[in-house]
């Protein structure tokens, strides 16, 4: 992997327990998640890093340099101060996941910003399509701040576990330095500061030559390279700029608290959509299985099946569920002939070519696109459903129609498709709990 490096981190002065003052990432919050956040704490990290609301598309100018002069106050004011010694720092998420308690395990380091690819010694990897709306919003907040507010996810396979043993030796030697805990998900947040030598130099060891995986951030570090590249075509950046080195959280696919969560879909806005029109037009396409009761009951008969790409498609209208399925295996081997079978057969790649593309778009939309929401819980589907705004998206101009419920995408479907270098559809992934935002910043000069 590109090398790891320890950092000299900006960090709250507040003391051990930072739960005021931390945030969840920016792209899961509306306003009222952002208010609750701010009338705990006048300074919490998201009157920065979420300028403006909704984070999909660039604000208006004002936001982000409000966002900036909140950060440089901060900073003056001793609120925020940078480290005085470069570390590592071992972060421990404790939570609940379907019923059983995880805790998950890694690193925060900083890595070389390089591009995405394989490279002898280990690449950057990316494993899902962006958006570009997303990116705009966040490079200005850069441009704004100077700063990397929030790390990246990033996998590794970790096949030996050293990387992985060596973490949780460092959290079952002392007590953690840092503690949070947010009412946004419960999560309990730790964080383990690694200053001497020895340790950090046996960390880097047992990541050496291992690629990076993206599981949560492409946007962040897809604008780190832009805000990198926007310093180069200005004149030179020597070789210790701090923007050459991109903040992340790094974990081993080998850490037992590694999990994953979905992503359902709600389509909206289709102008011929109705239940029995989408019947007719995917009938030679899609098997249906009636399920009775409520999206709940859907989302368990989904989990339940045994069939490959079983996924649960509820109308908002009649609340009718099904369990629908392709008639044919592989059903985008034709069309897709060049990629893997591990790409074509994920739920996402299906619902996003065969049922969005190949049926609601050509057949029930004039050949429009379709309008999309991401929620990761059935709950937040309803929400959607209801008219309501939540961090997946949904609320005004938006009108749903269909919620199409899936499995979490796998972890070796993540590993394989990204090692073939290619890219999952758009919100393949959601690797649960996100990680906190404002435990450290990284400076970029």
């Amino acid at each position: 992997m590109p090398q790891v490096f320890p950092f000299r981190a900006v960090q709250y002065t507040s003391g051990g327990d930072l739960s005021a003052v931390v945030a969840p990432p920016y792209d899961v919050l509306d306003v009222k998640g952002k208010e609750r956040l701010l009338a705990r704490s006048a300074e919490n990290i998201v009157g920065v890093d979420l300028p403006h609301v909704p984070p999909k598309e660039l604000g208006p100018a004002s936001s982000y340099e409000e966002a900036g002069r909140r950060y440089r106050g901060m900073l003056e004011s001793g609120k925020l101060s940078r480290r005085a010694k470069a570390g590592l720092f071992a972060y421990r998420q404790t939570f609940e996941f379907e019923g059983a308690t995880h805790e998950r395990c890694g690193m925060f380091a900083t890595v070389d910003a390089v591009s995405f690819g394989t490279r002898d010694g280990g690449g950057i990897l990316p494993h899902e399509e962006t958006f570009s709306g997303p990116k705009e919003d966040r490079l200005a907040l850069m441009n704004a701040t100077k700063a990397q507010l929030s790390p990246i996810f990033g996998l590794h396979a970790d096949e030996s576990g050293a990387a992985t043993k060596l973490v949780r030796s460092v959290m079952a030697s002392r007590k953690p330095d840092i503690t949070a805990r947010m009412d946004y998900d419960k999560v309990l947040h730790e964080v383990w500061v690694i200053e001497d030598e020895t340790t950090i130099g046996a960390y880097q060891q047992a990541l050496a030559g291992e690629d990076i995986f993206i599981a949560d951030g492409h946007h962040r570090y897809n604008t780190q390279l832009n805000y990198l590249k926007q310093l180069e075509d200005k004149g030179s950046v020597g070789a210790e700029h701090a923007a050459r080195k991109c903040m992340m959280v790094l974990i081993g696919m080998s850490d037992p608290g590694l999990v994953i969560g979905p992503t359902h879909r709600v389509l909206g806005g289709m102008k011929g959509y109705t239940l029995e029109a989408f019947r007719a037009a995917a009938g030679h396409h899609l098997k249906f299985e009636a399920v009775a009761g409520d999206a709940h009951v859907l989302n368990s008969a989904v989990k339940a099946s045994k069939v490959e790409n079983a996924i649960g498609l509820y109308d908002f209208a009649t609340k009718q569920g099904f369990v629908v399925s392709p008639v044919k295996a592989d059903p985008l081997a034709q069309q897709f002939a060049s990629k893997p079978r591990a790409w074509r057969t994920l739920d996402v790649a299906i619902i996003q070519y065969l049922v969005v593309e190949g049926i609601c778009q050509p057949k029930l939309n004039g050949g429009d696109a379709v309008k999309w929401a991401f929620p990761h819980s059935v709950a937040e589907v309803l929400e959607i459903a209801k008219g309501s705004e939540t961090g997946a998206g949904g609320g005004k101009g938006f009108v749903p129609q269909v919620a199409l419920i899936v499995k979490p995408t796998p972890l070796d479907s993540v590993r394989a498709v990204s090692k073939a270098n290619e890219l999952m559809p758009q919100k393949s992934t959601f690797f649960y709990p996100k990680l906190a935002t404002g435990l450290f910043v990284n400076p970029l000069e």
